[in-house]
């Protein structure tokens, strides 16, 4: 049976129609090119067909078509009907034939223009539509299938506009980019083409496939075919078959364990695990990048992008990995300097069975503990990938095109934020716990490590809301000393803190009130208590008894606290520091003026200026504002002055406190800059050092806060000078928010830690004539 092509073949007659009407001429050439780019055959033939001699119906205009193999397609002219007849006959594979067609206009000049056909081979026996079923078969032979070669030439032929037929194409598959949909990369070995997406016989996206292909299978996909932005591709393809590729694993390489003995393994150690997996963490993009593997001895994290993308919560799964701690390189100075050895998991995954059912994770063996117990747990102790059962208040925080959620203990405050890199949205399902105490199957994923110090973050593997929940009576008075009254103490001071201490404290939350505590010292030569302010004396150790009554209950906890009088003769002022080579020790006193803006630490003070002083968190605990302190460590910049030709921002680093003097200080201003405006500070010279000054001028709070992004700078009254603040976001300027938009008095330090040519400023403090306030951003609870 014979198919008319004429539909296929779309000629631009307004070419003519221009000619015929007068307008400007179109060329010959134009008039050529537009028959050639209007034209296209089918790529697949399976039976005879016509071709048309004339392109306008009225010989002017002609075409001959010429075929490559004869034997395959065969072209004659039929002079009775005008057209060409094309007889195919079909081989027992698939043949190549190209098909020339030769567009001449009636003043003689022409062009050619190549299809390249396929021949569909003979029907099989097993099957018709391009499936043959024998599965003994290769799985490449158990379809019709096109190379990748001639797939990338079909899209170009093509070109944007879409196959009219679809294609079965064999590959294996390189990558796939998004595991929701299956956008993948397929590969012969020679050729590749990305296909847009894959989904199942019955129309199901690839993410519900419960076994579905990954890298390194071999798959024969039936999809149509087209070029976009200049890249062939194939369109969301049905997924025909698949072979899994399983690596080849030497079971004498890689000893079965349990996942404690896992844990407890030295790096590089190749083990076989087997347990449930329990939860599926993803990378940008929501592409499955490892999971949590449970056994009733414990829990690890099993990183690897291709395992976890073959399994669902619920498997039970056997790999082979290799046992490692992970640290971010970018990360890894920070976490060498607080002892951090690394996230506990395996990497390099392979998989060697899933029975893929579901059934839940084993949690006999998992331990009761608290959001704060987990947050107070030394490194030493690596408890990382490891999971806890607590009770916990979920919090949902927007951010800036982004959401964090934060698992707080029930004081609401002591917690972290759960690690995503998906800007939260993997975690959309801890929506409906958002303000509720839930039991919490918690595990600190990994520590986040940088010069503040390492913070645990953490997975919730599971969550149940608690309906109803009511806070035992029975606990609230050790709730009150460990979340309370404990935190009020340092383990030694070098002065008298005349610290104030709580006698009573009250929970709205959890529905407490006036829960009476009371101190005790071991020995009152070294610490004692008046008209509750703790006073340290002599030197020595001392045991402070905290003891709460609530009701009929009663709660008692012990703290040692050593008092060491620290006399320190030699020690330099501000200037002398800020003078001193970089390199160089130095050990300063002054007052603590002001916290840092994105750093960890605080600006020291005195009569002759201002310095920053950067520490670790665990430094920063030592001191508030407004004490007198003697602070020692290197003189340092953040940029090589001799090799850039600018200091960059002065401070002195890894500083650790020598001795604490306490009280409460006012910081002098002896060395502020009074005389300059607003626009003198924005213009200074960056390739001098101002970042022992601090400048007093009046400027404009103005906050700026889009979806997006937050930001915030200092404006001149007249608002043609516009000082930018260094933060990460306006929200570590929330302290200043009660002046926004207004005009007040700003002192105002020049930074540049982020090695730009020009000053950022940081505010030291503003204030008008009712209000002052302090910059105390690291500072506050």
């Amino acid at each position: 049976m014979k198919s008319k092509l004429f539909s296929f073949i779309l000629v631009l007659l307004f070419l003519f129609v221009l000619v015929g009407c007068g307008e400007p001429k179109v060329s010959d050439e134009e008039i050529l090119n537009g028959y050639l780019s209007s034209v296209s055959l089918p790529t697949t033939i399976k039976e005879d067909f016509t071709l048309p001699y004339s392109v306008d119906n009225k010989d002017d205009h002609t075409i001959t078509w010429v075929s490559s193999n004869t034997e395959v397609i065969s072209i004659s002219f039929n002079e009775s009907e005008s057209l060409y007849n094309a007889t195919v006959t079909r081989q027992d594979e698939k043949t190549a034939v190209k098909i020339t067609a030769t567009f001449t206009l009636k003043n003689g000049i022409s062009k050619d223009k190549e299809f390249p056909l396929f021949v569909a081979a003979k029907e099989k026996e097993q099957g018709g539509n391009g499936e043959n079923t024998d599965p003994n078969k290769p799985l490449k032979e158990q379809f019709e299938c096109i190379t990748i070669a001639e797939a990338i030439a079909i899209a170009n032929q093509c070109g944007e506009t879409e196959s009219t037929e679809s294609y079965y194409v064999y590959g294996k598959i390189v990558n796939v980019s998004n595991p929701n949909y299956g956008e993948m990369t397929i590969s012969d070995g020679t050729d590749s083409i990305y296909v847009y997406g894959v989904i199942d016989e019955n129309g199901a996206f690839y993410n519900t496939i419960a076994d579905r292909p990954v890298a390194g299978d071999e798959v024969v996909l039936y999809g149509t075919l087209k070029m976009f932005k200049g890249a062939p591709e194939m369109g969301r393809s049905v997924l025909k078959g698949f072979n899994h590729i399983k690596q080849e694993v030497d079971p004498s390489e890689y000893k079965a364990m349990s996942i404690q003995e896992a844990r407890d393994a030295a790096t590089g150690t190749k083990l076989q695990l087997e347990g449930v997996v329990a939860f599926v963490t993803y990378a940008n993009g929501f592409v499955p990048n490892g999971f949590y593997l449970v056994d009733a001895t414990g829990s690890i994290y099993v990183y690897g992008s291709n395992t976890a993308q073959q399994v669902n919560v619920g498997n039970t799964v056997k790999v082979a990995a290799e046992k490692t701690y992970y640290v971010n390189p970018d990360e890894s100075y920070y976490a060498s300097q607080y002892g951090y050895q690394g996230a506990c998991q395996v990497q390099n995954p392979i998989l060697l069975e899933n029975n893929n059912q579901k059934n839940d994770f084993d949690k006999s063996w998992v331990s009761e503990s608290t959001v704060k117990d987990i947050m107070e747990t030394p490194l030493s102790n690596n408890i990382t990938s490891n999971i806890f059962k607590v009770t916990a208040l979920v919090n949902k925080v927007p951010g800036s095109g982004f959401i964090n959620y934060y698992i707080n203990d029930l004081d609401q405050k002591t917690g972290s934020y759960v690690y995503t890199a998906c800007n939260g949205n993997d975690f959309e399902w801890l929506d409906e716990f958002d303000g509720k105490i839930c039991t919490v199957y918690l595990s600190a994923i990994n520590c986040k490590s940088t010069a503040s110090g390492c913070i645990y973050r953490f997975i919730p593997v599971a969550v149940y809301a608690i309906d109803n929940y009511v806070f035992e009576p029975s606990d609230v008075c050790e709730f009150a000393v460990k979340y309370y009254a404990l935190d009020q103490f340092s383990a030694s001071y070098s002065g008298d803190p005349s610290l104030e201490v709580l006698t009573s404290v009250s929970n709205e939350f959890l529905k407490f009130e006036n829960v009476n505590i009371a101190y005790t010292s071991s020995d009152t030569n070294v610490i004692y208590f008046d008209n509750n302010v703790m006073h340290a004396k002599d030197s020595g150790e001392a045991t402070v008894t905290i003891t709460a009554t609530y009701k009929t209950y009663t709660f008692t906890a012990e703290v040692k606290i050593t008092v060491s009088a620290v006399e320190v003769e030699e020690y330099m002022n501000v200037q002398e520091a800020f003078d001193a080579e970089d390199g160089t020790e130095v050990t300063v006193k002054g007052v603590v003026v002001a916290s840092l803006v994105n750093k960890t630490g605080f600006y020291l003070g005195d009569e002759t200026g201002v310095i920053a002083i950067s520490c670790s968190a665990e430094t920063l605990k030592e001191v508030e504002l407004g004490q007198l302190v003697i602070m020692k460590g290197e003189r340092a910049h953040n940029k090589d002055a001799a090799a850039t030709g600018y200091p960059g921002q002065s401070h002195i680093k890894n500083a650790v406190v020598v001795a604490n003097y306490y009280g409460q200080h006012e910081y002098s201003k002896e060395s502020f800059i009074t005389d300059k405006t607003l626009a003198d500070v924005y213009n200074l010279d960056y390739t001098q050092d101002f970042t022992n000054k601090v400048y007093v001028v009046t400027a404009k709070i103005n906050i700026v806060e889009t979806a997006y992004y937050t930001n915030i700078e200092l404006v001149s009254e007249d608002g043609t000078v516009k000082l930018g603040l260094y933060c990460s976001s306006a929200k570590q300027y929330n302290w200043l928010k009660e002046f926004a938009g207004e005009v007040v008095t700003v002192e105002v330090a020049p930074v540049n830690w982020n090695d730009k040519k020009y000053y950022r400023g940081c505010v030291i403090a503003a204030y008008n004539s009712e209000k002052t306030l302090i910059n105390d951003l690291n500072f506050q609870d």
